[in-house]
């Protein structure tokens, strides 16, 4: 049986509880995992792994988090903003994020605040429907 984004979000946001040590209230759609809820690059490990085990999916490396391999790619990143072709890269390789406020001052800085809850649970909700 398919389970509703509700369901998604619930386990979501227990792993999230577990992985950084966080109170269940503190783990909002909107919260950000580095900027809101404190996660660091490592933590990210720990949350991948988690979320493989929660829901019986599999996340090859850097399909949730892409921004490592192309943060170095100088066609995607100029004068520390991304480029026209770089955010298209980035939207297309994240879909499950939300670009509206980025795409008007893609700073590479703010790259991190892409990285929500709710990216989180939309990434987990396709993983699902793509294996059913």
């Amino acid at each position: 049986m398919a389970m509703s984004r509700n369901e998604i979000l619930d386990q979501v946001k227990e792993v999230l509880v577990d992985a950084l040590g966080l109170d269940e209230d503190e783990v909002t759609e909107g919260a950000t995992l580095m900027g809101d809820l404190g996660a660091e690059s490592i933590d990210f490990l720990d949350i991948v792994f988690r979320l493989e085990k929660t829901f019986g999916i599999k996340v090859p490396r850097e399909e949730l988090f892409p921004a490592e391999s192309l943060m170095n790619n100088p066609d995607f990143v100029s004068g520390g903003k991304l480029t026209p072709k770089g955010l298209a890269e980035f939207k297309a390789r994240m879909p499950h994020s939300d670009f509206s406020k980025f795409e008007a001052n893609p700073d590479i800085n703010k790259l991190t605040d892409l990285f929500t809850v709710a990216a989180v649970v939309n990434f987990v909700e396709r993983k699902l429907n793509q294996a059913a």
